[in-house]
């Protein structure tokens, strides 16, 4: 197959390219090279880069030009920065979204939409949301993640489109932009530096290694079928067990915890149920504690070169904004 993969310069697009590519396919990738796009996270495996918007669309018919199947992972993702300013998100989750639709309903392109476990919301414990669940989104990031799926169920149901969702549990690994929680606390412990823990840190999240999310995409870009989703999940854990693990695993000091403001509207527990994926012969591979997170804490142990200059540019700016007033706090 030919696949276009937006976002493929990205965390898990990336680790999806490449999967892709070991896989025999051929590859192009459309990727606008925000701050979270890297080049470097496909050094060395071959593929096609078109730089540009999945809003724009000359740049996707451009880039989706002789496309068997597209594979959507652009998106704007990080809750913290959707509260700071919402626009982007709606941009490229819903209108980019759109977009991309568009040329599949022209092309009679296979598509999926890799979408997030947030959009169900907040979840009683016992309780894991299936696909059939309501949608009950709680951050500007969520809401336009639940927008775009939407807009594909649409285009399912009204154009025909050969289209399929898949919703992933929080995902770590390798190569992931240090703001989410675990490459942030890794390299903040790694230096020696404060490590923010929203409110009581009680909150929980399934935890997905980044290759058992493409494998599980992946199973859906060949069997899902047209207008289902595949929510994709991942091992139980409250976000300051995690912390300790962290902790752990890179031998600093217990006192750099910090236990600072919560984040408006934070969501208390995620869970998902993923049978639905299991009943297509998925099976995630890497135990979180005792292979995933040790596996990703040396590979930010053993690849500061990736990520220091990530941490020493623009990146200050966000984080001063986002965790200054906090931690003095």
């Amino acid at each position: 197959m030919r696949v276009l993969v937006t976002g493929g310069a990205g965390f898990i697009g990336s680790h999806f390219v490449k999967r892709l590519v070991r896989g025999g396919h051929d590859v192009v990738v459309l990727d606008k090279l925000t701050y979270a796009g890297n080049p470097a996270n496909l050094a060395g495996v071959e593929h096609e880069l078109v730089v540009g918007d999945i809003a724009d669309p000359e740049a996707v018919a451009r880039a989706g030009a002789g496309c068997d199947a597209i594979v959507n992972f652009a998106a704007e993702t990080h809750v913290d920065r959707s509260i700071l300013g919402p626009k982007e998100f709606v941009h490229t989750d819903v209108l980019g979204t759109m977009c991309l639709l568009e040329l599949a309903r022209e092309t009679g392109a296979r598509y999926v939409q890799v979408s997030t476990d947030e959009v169900y919301g907040d979840l009683e414990a016992g309780c894991r949301a299936r696909e059939d669940d309501p949608l009950r989104p709680s951050s500007p990031y969520s809401a336009a993640k639940a927008g775009g799926d939407l807009q594909v169920l649409a285009y399912v149901r009204t154009y025909g489109v050969n289209a399929s969702i898949t919703r992933g549990a929080n995902t770590y690994g390798a190569n992931q932009y240090p703001e989410k929680l675990v490459p942030l606390f890794v390299t903040n412990a790694l230096e020696g530096q404060p490590l923010p823990v929203y409110g009581d840190g009680k909150q929980v999240r399934e935890w997905l290694h980044a290759e058992d999310h493409c494998a599980g995409i992946e199973l859906v870009l060949h069997e899902g079928a047209p207008g289902e989703i595949y929510n994709a999940g991942g091992e139980d854990h409250e976000n300051l067990e995690v912390t300790y693990r962290i902790l752990e695993l890179t031998g600093a000091d217990p006192s750099l915890i910090r236990h600072v403001e919560d984040r408006a509207g934070h969501d208390r527990r995620y869970a998902v149920d993923d049978a639905k994926l299991r009943a297509l012969g998925w099976r995630p591979r890497h135990s979180f504690g005792e292979t995933g997170l040790p596996e990703t804490v040396d590979w930010y142990r053993e690849n500061r070169a990736w990520w220091e200059p990530i941490k020493s540019g623009a990146y200050r700016a966000y984080y001063e904004e986002q965790y200054a007033s906090r931690l003095k706090g």
